[in-house]
């Protein structure tokens, strides 16, 4: 595709979202994020060739929030491979993200790694053996290294907000710390949660951040292999059925990509073979998936014919 073209349609994209009056409500249970103005929108294309077709406010940072799951599984696959599995699941829930509903019939073991109770075993695992700073630290360097951009940082705010008002997420962690799925005490490991998520970061960073699994786990500008074509596949597997909650279907229906959202707006999609894609939005919708963005990636994908379904399947 030229590049020309995609540049036209991701301005498009912006300037039709720009005007939208429809843009969903922030996450006010998290106060700092309920500060956020929800008239900002911003999207990033980073195809696999390095172009990069931006438009909105693509260079602000704001809190990746969810979208830090995908990456903290990354590490924590590295550290134990598929002994993860045994800890947590790899179906979709159908539940709202913090509900503690599916563990106790379950007993104490997540659904998937990108609900809240699974992240929250996701992040033990990497804390497994380092304090909980050497932790946050490790995954904030991790990705800089992605991005190739050390001004990635965590939003402290943003985190002891979260760690204030964490209630349904320390109930979580207690629930399976009774069960015995968590290896560290609750307070250290949802410190490291509560910190990734916070992790600030601009649409065009966290975009690039995501090309590894656009491109069988490698790193385009570098060669470097951030993990095997196999597990590049698996996770964007994941991604595609769980990566946005009770809202993952609906997803998969009308954008047709790999995606994680996060409740601070952001959406991570993955074309498999051509690009990593970020948008931003504050407003959510009633699923805690940001409203513009998944309107806005749904233009995209019929607009360019990227889908992983059909004719013309990526």
């Amino acid at each position: 595709m030229p590049h020309e073209t995609l540049d036209t349609v991701v301005s498009e994209i912006a300037e039709e979202m720009r005007a939208r009056p429809d843009r969903g409500k922030v996450a006010s249970y998290i106060p700092e994020l309920g500060r956020v103005d929800p008239n900002q929108f911003a999207i990033t294309v980073v195809t696999q060739d390095g172009h990069v077709a931006s438009g909105g406010q693509c260079d602000i940072p704001f809190s990746i929030q969810s979208v830090s799951k995908v990456f903290t599984l990354t590490l924590a696959l590295g550290l134990a491979g598929n002994r993860l599995w045994n800890r947590v699941g790899r179906e979709p829930s159908g539940s709202p993200f913090n509900s503690i509903v599916q563990l106790e019939h379950e007993r104490g073991i997540p659904r998937n790694p990108f609900i809240n109770a699974g992240a929250i075993v996701v992040t033990d695992h990497v804390l497994a053996g380092h304090q909980p700073r050497e932790a946050i630290g490790e995954i904030l360097r991790f990705m800089q290294f992605l991005a190739d951009d050390e001004s990635i940082y965590i939003d402290h705010d943003v985190a002891a907000s979260e760690e204030a008002h964490g209630f349904n997420n320390r109930a979580l962690a207690n629930f399976m710390k009774g069960f015995g799925a968590l290896d560290n005490p609750v307070e250290y490991t949802l410190g490291v949660y509560f910190h990734h998520c916070a992790i600030a970061m601009t649409c065009r960073q966290l975009a690039t951040a995501g090309r590894f699994l656009a491109n069988n786990g490698i790193r385009p500008e570098t060669g470097y292999s951030v993990v095997t074509p196999e597990r590049a596949r698996r996770i964007n597997a994941i991604m595609l059925t769980c990566g946005h909650y009770d809202g993952s279907g609906e997803f998969a229906y009308r954008v047709g990509l790999p995606g994680k959202s996060g409740v601070g707006g952001a959406i991570l999609a993955i074309v498999p073979g051509r690009a990593s894609i970020c948008v931003w939005s504050p407003g959510l919708d009633t699923t805690g998936n940001s409203h513009l963005g998944r309107i806005a990636l749904e233009m995209l994908t019929t607009r360019l014919g990227w889908t992983v379904f059909g004719p013309g399947a990526v």
